[in-house]
């Protein structure tokens, strides 16, 4: 199977295309700098707002996150367990992988809104404030992990973040209608 294949009604990714990452990488281990990924985040979030514009770029990257993290959420989550163990795995799971420490900050039962908080964030702990809310990729992830084990679409928008000057980033999601 072709992991670039370019037909744009389908999307072909899937976990196994990520490979055998400690087999392929013996030496070098399953791990890399942070900047390293911020490196490949960023150009190609300034070469797709070049080419098609900032909205367009950053609806390209929560479409992205989307998929990756209904993918996450299949792959390294249990989705049959009641929402606090499912919370529970879910900040183990992105403290393991070193994207972040989530805290669940609101949840509401009857409508599914949610909000919930990452500290030391993959994507911008760290960067220089700038007064913008720069977290897409992870609006997207968020939303595809809750649909993943909800069954329902949300829509995730960030709230506070780290470039706005804040020390966390802050998302509030809501069901979808």
């Amino acid at each position: 199977m072709n992991i670039f294949k370019r037909d744009a009604t389908l999307h072909e990714f899937q976990w196994e295309n990520l490979g055998d990452v400690k087999e392929g990488r013996g030496d070098l281990g399953d791990e890399m700098p942070v900047l390293v990924y911020r490196l490949m985040q960023y150009t190609m979030l300034d070469v797709l707002s070049k080419d098609f514009g900032a909205d367009k770029a950053n609806e390209y990257f929560v479409r992205a996150g989307h998929l990756a993290g209904t993918e996450f959420a299949r792959n390294v989550l249990d989705l049959s367990v009641d929402f606090n163990l499912f919370t529970a795995n879910l900040q183990m799971a992105l403290k393991d992988l070193k994207i972040g420490i989530l805290r669940l900050e609101a949840f509401d039962p009857d409508t599914g809104n949610i909000v919930l908080t990452v500290g030391q964030d993959l994507d911008c702990s760290g960067l220089p404030i700038t007064n913008e809310t720069v977290c897409n990729y992870d609006e997207g992830f968020i939303s595809g992990i809750l649909e993943a084990y909800t069954g329902k679409k949300y829509l995730v928008k960030e709230i506070d973040c780290w470039a706005n000057g804040d020390r966390i980033c802050r998302f509030s999601g809501s069901v979808v209608a």
